[in-house]
């Protein structure tokens, strides 16, 4: 007879207290080289906050309840410029929509959990996030991980930009100091891990070398084209060889030279 599967919503709670502990501190140890590598991109958008206008409260609620780091800076960065709030809605709905596939793929293991981790995790769903959880089967997704995950790169970031709107304050042209490079650092830092398939190498190769060459080019936009030429290129990529794994090739052509 086949054993009754536990369902998720219950077997986060059957969990004891201990084993939580253990997998929440698992999550926020995982998360750690990432909450490193976004300090100088908090400390730059709380700078950021500060020269666009706002005051220290407004700049600390805006980190504390938007909670995306691209988000924040272009947002900021219209406000200074004196755009209209259509525009900078509009804007970050189109910078963040990419959370909208976060949310479906994960969506298998998100939506047999209670409201309470629905909504918890869902608010703590970040790129940092999807990619330590992201690719986790239902077997061996677990929320109290991703608790500790998310949770921890939310305190960190709030501490990175809370000292950026401090030192805003203090320290003249701290976005001259090359700060913005930690963008780039970190998002190559999730995407090189994630590069396990034909399909998703060829997608980033594609990306690099169009965003490269668009803004040689000096195109207006050559951002989203890039993106979009990348996101076709994987699509057709995966049509016509598959999703196959690099590793697993890499194996059989080691196999077949023994």
């Amino acid at each position: 007879m086949k054993e009754k599967e536990i369902p998720k919503e219950t077997s986060a709670v059957l969990l004891t207290g201990k084993e939580k502990r253990r997998l929440f501190k698992q999550g926020a140890l995982a998360v750690m080289p990432l909450c490193v590598a976004v300090i100088p991109w908090g400390l730059l958008a709380g700078s950021f906050a500060i020269d666009a206008g706002l005051d220290v409260f407004q700049s600390v609620a805006m980190s504390a309840i938007v909670f995306a780091g691209a988000a924040q800076l272009v947002a900021t960065g219209l406000l200074k410029a004196g755009i209209g709030i259509v525009t900078i809605l509009l804007t970050t709905f189109f910078i963040t929509s990419r959370h909208l596939l976060y949310s479906i793929t994960m969506r298998n293991v998100i939506s047999p959990l209670p409201l309470r981790w629905r909504l918890g995790l869902g608010f703590l769903l970040t790129d940092e996030l999807f990619a330590l959880c992201g690719n986790q089967s239902p077997q061996r997704f677990q929320p109290w991980y991703a608790l500790g995950a998310g949770l921890w790169f939310y305190i960190s970031w709030n501490i990175a930009t809370l000292a950026g709107i401090f030192a805003g304050k203090f320290i003249p042209n701290l976005d001259s100091l090359g700060l913005d490079f930690a963008i780039a650092a970190t998002f190559i830092a999730i995407v090189v891990p994630s590069i396990q398939r034909w399909p998703v190498l060829i997608t980033v190769l594609i990306a690099l070398v169009m965003s490269v060459l668009m803004a040689v080019l000096n195109i207006e936009g050559g951002l989203m084209i890039a993106s979009l030429t990348a996101i076709l290129g994987g699509y057709m990529s995966e049509r016509l060889m598959g999703n196959k794994s690099i590793h697993s090739e890499v194996t059989e052509k080691q196999q077949e030279e023994k």
